[in-house]
């Protein structure tokens, strides 16, 4: 039986309904519609068969025809529902569609912008599925509705979008047997019927209409023209009459046939090179259907997965279209959707990021900000007691899970307007609005280095028992946790004033943090923290520049872990970019080597794998440990912003698929996300920092980033007075170089003679004790320009 015979074929007149008997399942009218597409696609055979007599009388019956061929198959057009692809964000949205005169329209059937379809409006189409059949008779049924800017008339309606099919080509989804697309050489629509038989008879028709308009095949195109003559009779006529020879004459016309077979030579050789180009074409436009086929199947897959809200809210609504009117007219008002076509472009990033790294069926989680409070360690076999227990015998702490509430509304601001006069200027002397801020400070951002510190408590533990290579195993996982925080943190850090300091005193991780802005031309930020059995401290100097289009970021500075039992490992980190800064989605990306040196007995390099545009497994980071002598001894692989595995040995070549090797072992995991996002998207970790708990202010010197009111401003939601305090500040800021060229040094860290390190002098928490903070200035209020800190 031909597909069409599936239509539901529905002939619908002034009338009432017809009665059952006369429905639109009626067999005759089935039988009839199938009967006219066998009758144009004999014809259209017939017309092919007739090509080559060239008779421009034939020609004209043909198209003559193939008009009469199309209201044959269409009547006054083919109707009913299909679900359009919009965008990631978006899905599957049902429009009406209508095929008429060898044009596909459509139209949205929700929102302000819907339009009316009835009994008048449908007039003579044949209808194509169950649901499209329902939504018309519902409307005769006498189901009264708001009507809202569409019209009642289908000459008025306003299409959302037209494909002309004879120059599209039609494509069947290999994966999913209700979806087909549309390519019409400049876009492409991702269509999806209610079922099977729904989709075929779709297909059927539209490469029906679009086979009324054929193409000449190359063959016909390169075929010989054997009755292709040149007259030069007009010429010969002339010449006779100026009197010129016979002899001349006859010359003269053998030149002009020379030159028209050298013309028409040439135009056969580009004849040629087009078909090729054709030919090219063509395929290029299969691979890139199978592409974007991949990449809708894949989203449809990752979004069912999810189970997110708006995803089930949309499958909710595509199957709730054969309930009663009254629950569509509640959906209206929720589906005022845009469906521009450059919406249908979405980000593949988001939901091809597989995770190519699985854990041996552990549940790692780091520290007490997990969800459950507890961390969880690899459940490896023979693993001593003291290593297992390392990063979790700490008292427990309650700390915040959430910022508070914003008081004002936030306003946006547009990115380009501020960045089109500072590209190619330092990222660090550009006055921004707290639009573009986060509230934390970049000390602050120093101790997010510190997040997953049981690392190196851990290493401790297996330095003591004698093992090196887990020690430096441990160490490189800690040196790449430090970016797992920074996927999705778009916002800048604000940038510290001189002299600014901050403390982080964690009993619930074992660690007592403290960092200082020591320097503010360059802008040198110098952290010390103390662990159990560890210290790790360091400087950083952040190089930015603006591209226009992107950020990016080069830390200048040395990072140093030492154990008690003099083992020193030091490392720089690698370069930062923030891309996107105009058009797209804002992504950041971490790239480079990163080289751990240590003083004894091993040291490891890791690569940073820069993302591409397709990548569709972005953030991998592998690595080597390497032994005095050179040898490999072992290998990591994972993400920054997943996990990292270890494989004892080279396993270098094991790493590289897409699954983890069964010999790997987990070392380390990123903690979840919290239960309460922001735009921010901070880290539970990093909701904690900027958390002003009881009796802490009174402890605090006044120089604590917590008490910097810009900041506070900010994290409160008072966006105007956020602005007014940062701009205050920042002009306060402008006398701290003429207050270093005077001789300012910073209180708490020391720069080491004969490099530019700074290192920690000690007495912080010693002065915190006793309360005394008279040698630290007011920073955040009104202070003298000459102010001068001598203390070294």
């Amino acid at each position: 039986m031909h597909p069409i015979c599936c239509v539901s074929p529905m002939a619908i007149n002034n009338s009432d309904m017809p009665p059952a008997s006369s429905s639109p399942f009626d067999p005759l009218i089935r039988t009839s519609n199938s009967s006219a597409i066998s009758r144009a696609s004999s014809t259209r055979d017939s017309g092919i068969e007739n090509n080559g007599n060239g008779n421009s009388s034939i020609q004209h019956q043909r198209h003559h025809s193939r008009e009469l061929k199309i209201n044959d198959i269409v009547g006054d057009g083919i109707s009913g529902i299909l679900y359009k692809w919009v965008n990631y964000g978006r899905g599957w949205r049902p429009r009406w569609f209508v095929l008429q005169d060898g044009v596909l329209s459509y139209y949205k059937i929700h929102g302000p912008d819907k339009i009316v379809v009835n009994q008048e409006t449908e007039k003579g189409s044949r209808l194509i599925g169950d649901e499209s059949m329902r939504r018309v008779m519902r409307q005769h049924s006498g189901h009264h509705r708001r009507i809202g800017s569409g019209s009642l008339s289908p000459k008025n309606r306003k299409p959302v979008g037209e494909v002309h099919l004879k120059v599209s080509s039609i494509r069947e989804s290999r994966s999913d047997d209700r979806r087909f697309s549309i390519f019409t050489g400049t876009k492409r629509l991702h269509l999806r019927a209610e079922s099977r038989d729904d989709k075929m008879t779709w297909v059927e028709a539209l490469q029906t209409v679009k086979d009324m308009f054929p193409r000449m095949s190359n063959s016909e195109l390169m075929a010989p023209v054997d009755n292709l003559a040149v007259s030069t009779e007009k010429v010969k006529q002339r010449l006779l009459e100026e009197g010129v020879s016979e002899s001349a004459i006859l010359e003269i016309e053998q030149i002009v046939k020379n030159e028209f077979a050298s013309l028409q030579n040439q135009l056969l050789l580009l004849k040629q090179k087009y078909l090729f180009l054709m030919d090219t074409l063509r395929q290029l436009e299969t691979e890139k259907v199978d592409l974007e086929n991949t990449v809708v199947d894949e989203s449809q897959r990752q979004l069912l997965e999810a189970g997110s809200s708006s995803r089930s809210r949309q499958d909710k609504f595509s199957e709730s279209a054969s309930e009663s009117e009254f629950e569509n007219d509640r959906v209206d008002a929720a589906e005022e959707d845009t469906d521009e076509e450059d919406n249908t472009f979405f980000d593949t990033r988001d939901f091809l990021s597989s995770s190519s790294f699985k854990s041996n069926g552990s549940d790692f989680r780091s520290s007490s900000f997990s969800s459950d409070d507890e961390l969880a360690f690899n459940p490896e076999d023979g693993i001593d007691p003291a290593i297992k227990s390392a990063g979790r015998n700490f008292p427990y702490v309650k700390r915040r899970k959430k910022l508070p509430d914003p008081v004002e509304k936030e306003k946006g601001v547009s990115l380009w307007s501020m960045i089109k006069d500072n590209i190619g200027k330092d990222l660090t002397k550009v006055c921004l609005p707290v639009y573009f801020n986060e509230p934390l400070s970049s000390l602050q951002k120093c101790f997010e280095d510190v997040e997953y510190s049981y690392l190196l408590d851990r290493a401790y533990e297996w330095g003591k028992k004698g093992n090196s290579l887990m020690r430096i195993l441990n160490v490189a996982a800690f040196a790449v946790s430090g970016y797992a925080s920074t996927e999705g943190r778009h916002c800048k850090p604000f940038n510290p004033l001189l002299g600014e300091t901050y403390e982080a005193d964690y009993p619930d991780k074992g660690v007592k943090f403290f960092s200082e802005k020591v320097s503010h031309h360059p802008t040198i930020v110098a952290c010390h923290c103390d662990g159990t059995g560890w210290k790790f401290y360091g400087d950083s100097n952040l190089k930015s520049k603006f591209w226009g289009r992107s950020i990016q970021l080069e830390p200048v500075g040395i990072l140093t872990v030492e154990f008690d039992d003099g083992e020193v490992f030091q490392w720089s980190k690698v370069t930062t970019s923030i891309y996107n800064l105009i058009l797209g989605k804002l992504y950041c990306d971490h790239y480079g080597t990163m080289r751990i040196q240590g003083n004894e007995n091993y040291s490891c390099k890791l690569k940073f794998k820069e993302q591409s545009i397709i990548d569709r497994n972005p953030h991998q980071v592998q690595g080597i440990v390497q032994d005095k002598s050179g040898k490999t001894v072992a290998t990591l692989f994972g993400k920054w912003d997943e996990s990292m595995h270890y494989i004892i040995g080279d396993g270098s070549s094991k790493g590289k698929g897409h699954e983890c090797p069964s010999e790997a072992r987990l070392i380390w995991k990123c903690s979840k996300p919290p239960q309460f996002t922001t735009r921010y998207n901070l880290s539970r970790f990093a909701i904690t920092m900027n958390e002003l708990t009881p009796g802490l202010k009174d402890k605090l010197p006044p120089t604590d980033s917590r008490l910097r009111p810009d900041q506070r401003c900010l994290e409160n939601g008072e966006y105007e007075k956020a602005n007014a305090e940062k701009l205050r500040l920042e002009q306060q800021q402008r006398q701290a170089r003429s207050m270093q060229e005077k001789g300012w040094k910073p209180r708490w860290f020391v720069k080491e003679k004969g490099s530019d390190t700074y290192r920690y002098i000690g007495g912080y928490w010693e002065a915190r004790e006793q309360g005394n903070w008279e040698s630290c200035p007011d920073i955040f209020g009104q202070i003298q320009s000459d102010h001068v800190t001598t203390t070294n």
